[in-house]
């Protein structure tokens, strides 16, 4: 006798396998009659996951706006967003993303904002506004998840640096004063003793330098957009200097639109090669202050020019005191494709080339602005290392 749950799980088998069963296999129930809503379900993901048909969802707007209500009706919302991913690759539906009836349909994230700003130079004017809005939707939702977290952390570590024992009167941080002398109160008195003063030091309008040196080929996406939103929000802290410079095989310093992340993305043009030392070459001539400048270089490290000249640059900066880093991808994703043997090179000069979380991104920041050993960080947020030509989970 069949249970429930047998049923559910063949149901389930028969959806993600489609309707061709092979006949070697007759017994395991996969070729099982659907009810209604199981074949809608059905012909929603054969429109995608079907190899065998070659039309795919065709180019009819209106057959295509009712298979993206269709997925929204039947699947939660980060299915949506994985089906529709694979739709756009599969079935090369991008034309679809330039019909703003159709773009308003889709579910944006932030896999869709790489692919219209990869598409932005084929976007007809009557497009424009929506992709724009669909754009700003996206980044106002991970700002505002990232913009405490990083601002939090980035303050938190810039308290830290500048800490000193003998603050003047207007440096005094009473809070933690007071917790540092509890130990000193007086019941009689009801007062505290003071016996050790702490204070921020004198501040100035920025602490550190922070430049974000951001690889814009086609493979590194999600990476862009993160990274500008991350530089829009440290732009905002006065006590960080922020520069954001996109490259491939031409160099485009976009610090001036710090202040929208929106335009900031619609400034960079995805694709193209890659040109990393001529990258290095311009962030190297930024460097006013070394000592306290952190760069932040976001590639995958295939690189397309020099491959020595890019080394010797990197080793340059080092040594005259930039913090360089080196982020495979700032995305989602994982661990990406990327160039080892640059990144096991990079490594022997003390530069730590990994793949970093949104969530993390902060952390990592606020642990470069204390100088701490980046590679010893990541050991301790269990990320995995790309050092000396191999991957290893420090």
């Amino acid at each position: 006798m069949q249970t429930n749950s047998d049923a559910e799980r063949q149901r389930r088998w028969r959806l993600v396998l489609g309707e061709g069963v092979p006949p070697e296999h007759p017994s395991d129930g996969l070729d099982m009659e659907l009810n209604a809503v199981d074949r809608e379900i059905d012909d929603v993901l054969r429109a995608v996951y079907d190899s065998d048909r070659k039309g795919g969802l065709g180019s009819s707007s209106p057959k295509v706006n009712r298979w993206l209500s269709d997925i929204r009706r039947f699947f939660p919302t980060s299915v949506v967003k994985v089906v529709q991913r694979d739709a756009l690759e599969r079935l090369k539906l991008h034309q679809m993303l330039l019909q703003p009836e159709l773009l308003e349909a889709v579910e944006p994230d932030v896999h869709l904002v790489g692919t219209l700003l990869s598409l932005k130079s084929l976007i007809p004017e009557k497009t424009k506004e929506t992709a724009r809005k669909v754009v700003r939707k996206v980044v106002e939702e991970i700002e505002r998840r990232i913009r405490q977290p990083l601002a939090s952390a980035v303050q938190g570590a810039i308290d830290q640096v500048t800490r000193t024992s003998r603050p003047r009167p207007q440096e005094i941080d009473w809070n933690l004063t007071i917790r540092k002398n509890l130990k000193n109160y007086l019941p009689e008195q009801r007062t505290i003793v003071p016996e050790r003063l702490v204070g921020h030091g004198r501040k100035r309008s920025s602490l550190r330098d922070v430049i974000l040196c951001v690889d814009q080929s086609g493979s590194m996406a999600s990476s862009v957009v993160y990274s500008s939103i991350f530089a829009a929000v440290l732009a905002s802290l006065r006590s960080v200097r922020t520069r954001f410079v996109v490259f491939d095989t031409e160099v485009v310093d976009l610090s001036e639109h710090l202040h929208d992340p929106v335009d900031l993305l619609f400034g960079a043009q995805l694709g193209g090669g890659t040109d990393i030392h001529r990258a290095l070459t311009y962030c190297q001539q930024q460097v006013q202050r070394p000592q306290q400048t952190i760069l932040v270089l976001i590639s995958d490290l295939y690189e397309g020019g020099n491959v020595e000249q890019t080394v010797r640059r990197t080793a340059e900066m080092m040594a005259a005191g930039v913090q360089v880093i080196c982020l495979l991808a700032l995305s989602d994703d994982g661990a990406p494709s990327y160039n080892e043997s640059l990144a096991a090179t990079l490594a022997e000069l003390g530069v730590p080339s990994f793949a970093c979380t949104p969530d993390l991104f902060p952390d990592l920041i606020a642990a470069a602005i204390r100088k701490q050993d980046i590679t010893r960080w990541a050991a301790s947020n269990n990320v995995v290392v790309r050092a000396s030509g191999q991957s290893a989970e420090t």
